[in-house]
This record gives structure tokens, C-alpha cells and sequence, in this order.
């Protein structure tokens, strides 16, 4: 719980002022923004590495490491206003946050147990947005009341992020997994599915991540403190959803909710699109960036879905794998679609909605009951292939 606090302080103050910093600092323009969340990215789509890493250092000590690293590059942030200076201290700090994650999904399915998982995942989702409400919070009540500047915050949030990484080094003790990891790469045929669903969500997602709120600022002109007043309105939301979130599908199943999720994003997306054909205003582009977001709070559902297949020892170096290829997409999609948003925005909402629909005809295949040996429907429960 103290990890999910510390980190969405600086990386949600990193985002929340992202878009207006590079905007009014550096001047982007969409093929810009697109460039820089591919750099963004290729830390993730190298998380494979991860794996490497923990041959030789504890998955517990590589979160606290990548914690302070994340914290110090946030900081340094505004320190480098130009397009080059950007995207290496981008980089730096990616490195951080995609390497805590990836260890961070690890312990979470290794220390939680199967049938109180997602109702648990639910609350540290909350307790995150939670953080993350704080933040926004801070900022929108304090960037035009004390006149703030970008370097100011980001130093603040980010050395914050840093010293308490260190001081939860020495405050806890070391943990220990309850099966040992295998610490190398592997790739079973039986979790192709799994594999698909984290590819389509790392495509789904960036589409949203890189040019939802980038929207908000190009085409609707709001400013820093109008665009985290709206992060905060989707985290307020999502401080209450995401419990009720995991207990559903704690309940119903890890298919309903996915199919309730990716049949939502399709309407959002294709929405979306109809903002620069109808032009319905800032108000309804609001509205559906926070819809979106509690539709993702769904995507929980992989996670424990996964828990349910994977053979214990499996969870580590599956859990860097998977986020190596939920990121395949991520390191080339903002490029390109950003050189295509600067002729047709609306082709780029489109193709996030045909990504959803994929993803619903994929979901379809998740059993109601997986468990190893019966990770889609078309796997009979006895027969467990390799």
C-alpha cells in the first residue's frame, strides 16, 4: 500500500503537467507528443530485461531501486526544456516506472492469495488513485494560487517519491515469496491468450494515454490547473469504483468484466471520433475521458485471470514477458499515429475502436472458471498443454 502511494505522486505529476509543459515550454505539436511517448515506452517493451536484474538483486529491493529512480528523473523533468533534453530525461524516468511495475505485478500476484486477489488489487487501485487525487488536488488549488512553476513541482513530487523509496527500504523487512521464481525467459504455448489480451490493452491504451489529454489542451485550450481538475474528477470516481470493480469480478468472473470493458471502450472510442465530426464540445470530451478511465479500471481482470492459469514459479518471468508485449505496440503506435493526427484525429479514435472490438471477440474466449489446464474455451479442463 505504501508502494501504491509513492509512486503516482510523481508520475501523476509528471502527467498532469506533461501536455501544458511541453506545449507552452517546448512547443510540441501532436508529432512531437507522439514521439515522446515512444521513447516513453521502450523501456516497457524492454521489461523483459527485468529478468536479468533479478538473478542478482530481490524483486523487493529492484521496486525500491526503481521507485527512487522514477522519483529523481521526475524531479530533473523541467530541467531540460527542449525536445532532446525531454525525451532523455523521459527515458530515465520510464526506465523507473515500467521496472517498478513490472516487479510490482509480480509481488502483487505472488503475496496475494487467488480468492481474495481481485477484491485486493481493487483496493490498492483505489488506494493509488487515492495518491494520485492528492496530488491533482495540491496542484489545482495551488498552480495559480502561489504562481508555481513546472520546476518547482516536479522537484517536489519527485524528490518525495525518491527519499520515501528509501525510507520503505529500511522500514520493511524483506518479504519472502511463498514459491521460488524461475528466473529466466519463458514462453508457454498455454498462455497465448493471456498473451493477446496484454498486446491489445497496451495498443488500446496508448492510443488513449498519448492523445485523450493531449486533445484536451490542443483542441479545447484548458489549462494546468483545468486539465488535473479533470484528472481528479476521473480519480475521485475511480477511488469509489475500483473496490466495486475488483469484488465484481471477484464475483462474476474475470470474461464478464471483460467483455463489459471492452464493449464500453468500443462506444467510447467511436465517440470520440464523433468530437471532431459533430464537435459536441469540452463538456462531452470531459465526460467520456472519464468514462474511459473507469472502463479501464476493469482490466484487472487480466491480471487475475492470469494468477488463475500460471503455474506458480511461472508469475516473475511471465509477469516481465507480458509487459514486454503489452508494450510491442506502445513503441511505435504514438509515432505514427501522431504524424496521422496531424491530418485526421479522428482515424485515430477509430482505430482504438476497432482495437477494443478485437479485444471483446478475444475476451470471449476466457473461460467462465480458468485455472491451469483450462485457460480458454478451447482447452478442455484436463488437458494441460505445454
Amino acid at each position: 500500500m505504501l508502494f501504491a502511494f509513492i509512486m503516482p505522486v510523481a508520475f501523476a505529476t509528471w502527467l498532469a503537467l506533461l501536455n501544458n509543459f511541453v506545449v507552452e515550454v517546448a512547443a510540441f505539436d501532436g508529432a512531437d507528443i507522439g514521439l515522446l511517448h515512444t521513447v516513453r515506452e521502450i523501456p516497457g517493451f524492454l521489461a523483459v530485461g527485468v529478468i536479468l536484474v533479478i538473478m542478482f538483486v530481490r524483486e523487493q529491493v529492484l521496486a525500491v531501486v526503481s521507485l527512487a529512480m522514477l522519483g529523481i528523473a521526475t524531479a530533473l523533468t523541467a530541467s531540460f526544456p527542449s525536445l532532446g533534453g525531454i525525451l532523455a530525461i523521459t527515458m530515465i524516468s520510464s526506465i523507473g516506472f515500467h521496472y517498478y511495475e513490472t516487479v510490482n505485478q509480480s509481488l502483487q500476484l505472488q503475496w496475494l492469495p487467488k480468492a481474495r486477489a481481485p477484491a485486493m488489487l481493487g483496493k490498492l487501485l483505489a488506494f493509488g488513485s487515492g495518491a494520485t487525487f492528492l496530488t491533482y488536488g495540491l496542484i489545482v488549488l495551488t498552480w495559480r494560487a502561489f504562481d508555481l512553476s513546472y520546476d518547482l513541482v516536479y522537484w517536489l513530487a519527485g524528490g518525495f517519491t525518491a527519499v520515501a523509496a528509501v525510507i520503505a527500504h529500511f522500514a520493511f523487512p524483506q518479504f519472502e515469496a511463498p514459491h521460488p521464481q524461475i528466473k529466466k525467459m519463458i514462453l508457454r504455448r498455454r498462455y497465448w491468450l493471456y498473451y493477446l489480451l496484454q498486446f491489445m490493452s497496451g495498443a488500446r491504451r496508448q492510443i488513449f494515454v498519448v492523445f485523450a489529454g493531449f486533445m484536451m489542451v490542443e483542441r479545447y485550450g484548458l489549462d494546468v490547473h483545468q486539465v488535473t481538475a479533470l484528472f481528479m474528477a476521473t480519480l475521485a470516481i475511480n477511488m469509489v469504483s475500483a473496490p466495486l470493480v475488483g469484488r465484481a469480478v471477484g464475483r462474476f468472473g474475470e470474461r464478464s468484466a471483460l467483455l463489459i470493458e471492452y464493449g464500453g471502450l468500443t462506444t467510447v472510442f467511436v465517440l470520440y471520433a464523433g468530437l471532431y465530426v459533430f464537435d459536441w464540445g469540452v463538456i462531452v470530451a470531459a465526460g467520456l475521458y472519464v468514462v474511459n478511465n473507469v472502463f479501464f479500471a476493469l482490466a484487472l481482470a487480466i491480471k487475475t485471470y492470469f494468477q488463475k492459469i500460471a503455474a506458480p514459479g511461472d508469475i516473475a518471468p511471465t509477469a516481465a514477458v507480458a509487459f514486454t508485449i503489452n508494450h510491442i505496440a506502445a513503441v511505435f503506435l504514438p509515432a505514427v499515429l501522431g504524424l496521422i493526427w496531424l491530418s485526421s484525429p479522428v482515424t485515430v479514435f477509430v482505430l482504438a475502436a476497432f482495437l477494443a472490438i478485437a479485444s471483446f471477440g478475444l475476451s470471449l474466449l476466457v473461460p467462465r472458471h480458468p485455472v491451469e489446464g483450462h485457460e480458454t474455451t478451447l482447452t478442455r479442463p484436463l488437458a494441460i498443454a505445454e
